[in-house]
């Protein structure tokens, strides 16, 4: 069996990988960078950059007596260039080493277009197309920036994500437009390194998650210096040669530099879709079904350009089942325990249900809300912000959710899910040992307010 991928991300090499299992042949298709948004402009060089601003952040405004704290001398080119080798060393290591030491496997560089459900017709350069026909065909092209229709914005140098990675150079002060995770984490992280930053947001922060979240995560960013903006449009964006202004009809507000972080669309426009009856949502996302299969048969999407949520694990769950499906077998991808995480300072982590998904589900629920100052490890951190809210079923007292706001809440909320998955009871997990002192005890501490008051608890009680 011959298998086509357009792509050659996560997905799309988890695809590959399990397809030569299976004994097929594959041959995946890429015009660009080897390895896709996470290793090379994502997960990656984000999370370098966000551990950088969390340690320089440290050493000015650490909680602890006695520990001199210092302003910290930052080389940003010298960040930069750590960065770019660590995202060179990961993409050889888990992409192009394993593409040379996979025979099955072959590389074709180029741009592909549908030409029937079997067939693609790839761009390969100087004016040649090759035509490549498969048995079954995966789509894994991923998603890009959105640039909203904002007047004069499109003839601005702004920044999408891949430049607020890249910018060899601080801003003395960066204007951000947007209001979830890329936005909050790379303002966060220009802040911890020295520039001012004013964060624009049409709703509220996090909007789309439970309101605490957002709420505290604003109270955190407020406190750090940088100015959150809310329920703020933008009318008119110009660029005067050094300066950035922005007219948001309350306000003018200028900035040597601005990061426009606004969501990410599909990269399908140019698949020729319609004419081999792939169906697509009105933002261009392929409409998948639980096997990965689009409304054409012999076709398979998966990653960031599925209506999937965009997040790499689920690329990479989405591409492995994919590839069962393609090679004769039967697979689906559960996605009704997802955890999710935004790696600011406190971290936002969530999964399952919180009360209102719960209750457009018809669902009636009882839930508890946890604050930091009766978590002894956030005590003994000397860092009290923040939250963790555990949402259950008024019935039967089966938990259904998790919204955390905590420093290593990426961390708790794997926990949460197990819980979740389990279809643990708050008073099962109430019951459960968790060791002390630690920052997961907090789940343990907010499923036993459901019946206790924990104030009123010893330490590790019971």
């Amino acid at each position: 069996m011959h298998i086509g991928i357009i792509g050659s991300g996560s997905g799309a090499f988890a695809a590959a990988l399990k397809s030569v299992e299976a004994g097929a042949r594959v041959t995946l298709i890429e015009s660009g960078t080897i390895g896709g948004t996470c290793v090379n402009i994502g997960c990656v060089p984000s999370k370098i950059m966000i551990r950088a601003a969390q340690l320089a952040h440290y050493q000015s405004s650490h909680p602890f007596d006695g520990l001199a704290r210092q302003s910290p001398v930052i080389d940003r080119r010298k960040l930069v260039a750590q960065q770019t080798r660590r995202v060179e060393e990961l993409r050889n290591a888990k992409y192009v080493d394993i593409l040379e030491n996979t025979p099955e496997i072959t590389l074709l560089r180029g741009r592909a277009r549908f030409t029937d459900a079997h067939s693609l017709a790839v761009e390969t350069g100087n004016g040649k197309t090759e035509t490549l026909t498969a048995d079954r065909i995966l789509v894994a092209t991923g998603a890009s920036a959105v640039i909203p229709p904002i007047c004069g914005l499109a003839a601005t140098p702004f920044w999408t994500s891949t430049g607020a990675l890249e910018a060899g150079e601080l801003p003395e002060h960066l204007l951000v437009i947007g209001s979830s995770v890329i936005a909050v984490e790379l303002a966060q992280a220009y802040r911890r390194l020295g520039s001012e930053v004013t964060v624009i947001a049409r709703h509220s922060l996090l909007y789309r998650a439970d309101p605490e979240l957002g709420a505290g995560l604003q109270a955190a960013f407020e406190a750090e210096g940088i100015r959150v903006l809310i329920n703020t449009g933008v009318n008119v964006v110009k660029h005067n040669g050094d300066q950035f202004l922005i007219n948001s009809g309350a306000d003018d507000l200028s900035g040597d530099a601005l990061l426009v972080a606004a969501g990410r669309a599909a990269n399908t426009a140019d698949l020729n879709l319609e004419a081999v009856g792939v169906t697509t949502d009105p933002h261009g996302a392929i409409e998948v079904n639980a096997r990965m299969q689009t409304s054409a048969e012999h076709i398979f999407a998966a990653g960031d350009c599925s209506n999937q949520p965009q997040f790499v694990y689920v690329a990479a769950a989405a591409g492995t089942r994919a590839a069962v499906n393609m090679t004769g077998g039967d697979a689906q991808l559960d996605l009704s325990v997802l955890p999710e995480v935004i790696f600011t300072d406190p971290q936002v982590a969530t999964v399952g249900l919180d009360e209102a998904a719960a209750a457009r589900a018809g669902i009636q629920t009882i839930s508890r809300t946890l604050t930091l100052d009766n978590l002894p490890r956030a005590l003994a951190n000397f860092d009290t912000r923040g939250l963790i809210k555990l949402v259950s079923e008024a019935e039967t007292g089966r938990l259904l959710g998790a919204q955390i706001l905590a420093a290593a809440g990426g961390e708790i909320i794997q926990t949460a899910a197990l819980a979740i998955g389990g279809q643990m009871t708050v008073d099962e997990l109430a019951s459960q040992l968790f060791p002390y002192l630690t920052m997961v005890e907090g789940l343990k501490l907010c499923a036993q307010t459901f019946s206790k008051d924990v104030k009123m608890l010893s330490c590790c009680a019971g």
